[in-house]
Formats: structure tokens, C-alpha cells, sequence
């Protein structure tokens, strides 16, 4: 579609073209029924000009045009809060990073946090845990929250790495995976291989209470 924007779709029922109905379908059912009441002290994005009272909105925008500060309403009120959405992506892709901390921490155990592309010698690419260090380690846990499959397939290849590189060396830890967002639904296929390389050694937010007592790490908890 990027290259023939205008051509005839060629599949009509597969599963592309189910998928495209279903996004289209979802679009016009959301601004037929408009924001609704919105309470106080909240901004909804269809409360606006041409969708604040649904398809009535749409059809006199249609109609009558809109004057040009009108159609500048998205970017004079949406610019704040992306500017904010911006600054705090980071934090809120480091859920999981956080999770992880608060579970070790609480239960006294030592831990290794690597930063952004270090270098650690013995592995070719950093995990993001080692526990205790990376002289001695008896868990390596990689973490990621991602909403797209592409990205969970890269965390998933990594954590295969993990496990190969292990297994070459001969070593006894534990390769273990952190995971959250709908990335890691897309594709069965990657989850079971995600299983394996970990020997079923995968936790999510809602299980992250979990992590110390069903691996090696339990090793490390102050009793």
C-alpha cells in the first residue's frame, strides 16, 4: 500500500483484509460516539470541533469547512501533553526494569544492573541483571516490555543468545526473561522459544512476586 497507495487491495477476504475492516470499523464506531460526558478536569481527544458531538460534528465540518485556528486544535493543546508523554517514555519503558529491582531489593539480594550497550567480559552482549555479578553469576535475566512483535522477537533472539552462550561455556546459571506488553501475544512461535531458552523461567508484572523462589536466585535471599 506504501508503493500503490491507490491500487485495488488483491486480497478481499484474507486475513490482511479482515483485520483492515475491523480498524476501520473500530475508527468510525469511536467518532460517531464522540467523547460523551467528560468529567471535569480531564481532556479527551475527540472533544473538538469536528468530533465533539459525533457524526453530527463530521458532517457540519464537512459542510461549512472550519476556520484555520479551529484546525490547529490538536497541535496547540496536544503539544503539551506529548511534550510530557515524551519525557517520561523512558521511565515507562523501565516498568518491568523497576519491577524487577523492587522484587530483588526487597528479598537483600545482590544484583548487577548493566547500562545501555556495556560491555561485560565473557558475554558478547550484556544481559540486563546479573545476579549476583558477573564474576560468579547464578541468574541472568533479560527485560523488556514491548508493545509490537518485531521488538519482542529481538528481546527473544537475545535471550536464546543468552542461553547458547551459556551452554558453549558450560555454565550452571539460570538465563531467565521479564516480560510485559502485547508484543509478546502476537506470535505463539516466539513465546515457546522464549520457554525453552529459559527452561520455562519467564515472568511477567503479575508474576514478578515469583522470580526468587522458582529460580537460582532464592540462593541470594537474606533469611
Amino acid at each position: 500500500m506504501r508503493l500503490k497507495p491507490l491500487g485495488t487491495m488483491n486480497e478481499r477476504n484474507g486475513v490482511t483484509a479482515q483485520r483492515m475492516r475491523a480498524m476501520i470499523e473500530a475508527g468510525v464506531r469511536t467518532v460517531q460516539q464522540g467523547p460523551g460526558v467528560v468529567p471535569p478536569g480531564i481532556v479527551h481527544r475527540l472533544d473538538k470541533a469536528d468530533t465533539a458531538e459525533g457524526t453530527k460534528s463530521v458532517q457540519s465540518i464537512a459542510d461549512l469547512g472550519a476556520p484555520y485556528p479551529v484546525l490547529l486544535y490538536e497541535r496547540f493543546l496536544g503539544r503539551p501533553y506529548a511534550t510530557h508523554r515524551d519525557s517520561v517514555s523512558e521511565l515507562v519503558g523501565e516498568v518491568v526494569e523497576v519491577a524487577i529491582k523492587n522484587v530483588l531489593t526487597e528479598a537483600k539480594v545482590s544484583f548487577r544492573e548493566t547500562k545501555r550497550a556495556e560491555r561485560i567480559p565473557g558475554f558478547d552482549q550484556a544481559p540486563d541483571f546479573i545476579i549476583p555479578d558477573e564474576f560468579t553469576p547464578v541468574a541472568l535475566i533479560e527485560a523488556k516490555l514491548t508493545e509490537d512483535d518485531g521488538t519482542a522477537r529481538d528481546k527473544v533472539a537475545r535471550v536464546q543468545r543468552l542461553r547458547t552462550l551459556r551452554d558453549e561455556q558450560g555454565k550452571d546459571y539460570d538465563v531467565i526473561a521479564c516480560i510485559a506488553g502485547r508484543g509478546f501475544k502476537v506470535r505463539r512461535e516466539d513465546m515457546r522459544r522464549l520457554l525453552q531458552a529459559t527452561d520455562g523461567k519467564v515472568f511477567t508484572l503479575t508474576t514478578m512476586h515469583l522470580l526468587i523462589e522458582h529460580t537460582r536466585i532464592t540462593e541470594y535471599k537474606v533469611r
